[in-house]
């Protein structure tokens, strides 16, 4: 038997021509990470920043991140949102420290810099200086201009109730971003109807942050690790089911329509978490109730390149923020919300089924710690690669989930994007 071969390279090159054999320095490389945050999550890109309806009033802020860099999602006395960089442009301070509130102004409190809602500066104390002895002493020089110095302020597109923002202000539409075949899902879940917020989980994951992107483009796992989904036909092999990206390859949505609840049959067998005789006690969580916007299929999951992810699993409906905290780690944001025309049964169902979700829930938790475990796999062996060859090696729509294409378009556009 030949021994293993260990080859560990000055740079990183990835060797092969294609996406479906991805190195694990891709993610555990700390130069690759941040060359990934430049391009992706600070250029060319549009990123999650929240819900309007975390910020109703004029005044509401939200403290949230693009990739590492902290920002403020706000609402002025206009009713415009705006979202500006947590910096102050004196001496550079993070100045907002609490998550949301209600504010006139911002205001830092080192040296007291007050800003206007939309990032302009209208106040420094001492600007002109202070008298002393009938003489005027200090101050700021005669040439400063206050409207060179306001917070940095980044583009923003909202649509269906869902804000986007930019630190790249030459960078395409939202539309154009999405482009029209994921845009008609997210119209689909943001249909214009009003949206209600129904509460946050929060969790930091200890792995790359690409790992959740690939978990919700990855249709080959959750009908195998999930107990709830496989035994429940929430999502499972057999279900009718449809994948979708964008023509760049870099958003998708996975679309499954629910089937074969507790069915035995060739996609259960040797499947140790199908659990045919598991019963629940609160049968609430599965007290599905179809929506006339569904369209037919129970469950779409959309991935938004880099930055979230669109949950509608039955009648749990979210937004997932991807936050990178370092190349191995990420803190992960779930945003639960309904509509402003739910009854209030509709409501409680919501967020009966949302127990499914988040850090603790019956299926998200695996998630969690399949990446860690991933991410310890990948430091473990850095001479190695993945392997997404599922359904072969192309990249392309498919009727079914037996396949890793979602995945393999990711790496494709990725590499594009990264010179790699």
């Amino acid at each position: 038997m030949q021994p293993e071969q260990r080859v560990f390279p000055e740079a990183p090159v990835w060797a092969d021509s294609g996406s479906s054999r991805i190195p694990f320095w891709a993610y555990t490389d700390p130069a690759l990470y941040r060359r990934e945050l430049e391009r992706f999550f600070y250029h060319g890109h549009w990123c999650y920043v929240g819900l309007e309806a975390e910020i109703p009033k004029a005044g509401d802020f939200k403290r949230t991140t693009i990739g590492e860099r902290s920002v403020i999602m706000n609402r002025d006395e206009t009713g415009a949102i705006n979202v500006i960089e947590n910096v102050c442009a004196h001496r550079g301070m993070q100045f907002c420290r609490e998550r949301s509130g209600n504010v006139k102004s911002l205001v830092c409190p080192y040296h007291q810099w007050n800003y206007s809602l939309q990032g302009d500066l209208q106040g420094v104390p001492f600007r002109r200086g202070v008298k002393q002895d009938g003489k005027v002493m200090g101050g700021m020089p005669k040439e400063f201009k206050p409207d060179e110095n306001g917070l940095n302020k980044l583009k923003v597109a909202t649509r269906g109730g869902v804000v986007f923002a930019s630190f790249d202000h030459d960078v395409e539409s939202l539309e154009d971003f999405l482009g029209p075949v994921i845009l008609s899902y997210f119209d689909r879940l943001f249909n214009g109807r009003e949206l209600t917020l129904l509460g946050y989980n929060r969790q930091r994951i200890p792995g790359n942050w690409k790992l959740m992107q690939e978990n919700i483009k990855d249709p080959y796992h959750p009908g195998l690790l999930h107990t709830w989904f496989i035994t429940y036909g929430l999502w499972r092999a057999d279900n009718k089911s449809e994948l979708r990206m964008d023509a760049k390859h870099r958003h998708a949505a996975m679309i499954s329509t629910r089937g074969n609840s507790g069915a035995k049959n060739e996609v259960t067998q040797g499947v140790t978490s199908f659990k045919e005789s598991m019963e629940i006690n609160d049968k609430r969580l599965l007290d599905i109730v179809p929506e006339d916007w569904w369209g037919g299929p129970t469950a779409v999951m959309m991935t938004v390149f880099p930055s979230v992810i669109f949950q509608q699993q039955v009648n749990s409906v979210s937004t997932r923020h991807i936050q990178p905290n370092g190349n191995g780690s990420f803190d992960f944001v779930w945003t639960h919300f309904g509509f402003a025309d739910d009854t209030e049964e509709m409501t409680r169902r919501r967020l009966i089924q949302a127990n499914l979700f988040g850090p603790g829930g019956f299926v998200s938790a695996d998630d969690g710690e399949v990446i860690e475990f991933s991410q310890n796999g990948f430091a473990q062996k850095p001479y190695h690669r993945a392997l997404a060859e599922l359904g072969g090696t192309e990249v392309e729509d498919t009727e079914h989930m037996v396949t890793e294409t979602l995945i393999r378009g990711m790496y494709r556009y990725w590499r594009d994007v990264m010179g790699v």
